[in-house]
């Protein structure tokens, strides 16, 4: 799998999500297109590389443009945020607001992970368990 292209300069892993995962899989596209009430097609999204950060899940939720995170690095040319040297900024800030549906509480530790594992290795090894235990743990597993 091409982990490079399919995380997001924020640390999103696009591969992990289910409207990535909804291209190759009708039933989970067709349970989401009932749940956010849109014609199935469109549910599916290629990863925020290749839509450059139009991104579909936050479209289904009433935000318009393109991903501010993913319009910074653009402008500043970093790959990832944590090549920035203004990391961590306030476009990372964790927040409450629909983190049910959105891991982005999970980007900076994302980010420090593939800083410390590099991107390949992260995605192949890390990645999956981060994404299930945001999703599944509960905080008293951490003390």
């Amino acid at each position: 799998m091409d982990y490079r292209n399919l995380t997001a300069p924020c640390g999103r892993d696009c591969f992990n999500c289910y409207y990535f995962q909804a291209r190759t899989n009708e039933q989970l596209r067709n349970m989401m297109a009932e749940k956010l009430g849109v014609a199935s097609e469109k549910v599916p999204c290629e990863g925020c590389r290749t839509i450059k950060g139009n991104c579909q899940a936050l479209r289904h939720y009433g935000f318009e443009g393109n991903c501010k995170t993913y319009v910074c690095t653009a402008e500043k040319e970093v790959e990832f945020c944590s090549d920035c040297s203004e990391f961590p900024c306030d476009l990372l800030h964790p927040l409450a607001d629909k983190a049910e549906k959105f891991p982005h509480n999970l980007k900076v530790f994302n980010l420090c992970m593939i800083k410390k594992m590099g991107v390949e290795k992260w995605g192949e090894l890390q990645a999956k368990k981060s994404w299930d235990r945001y999703y599944n743990d509960t905080i008293d597993t951490c003390f």
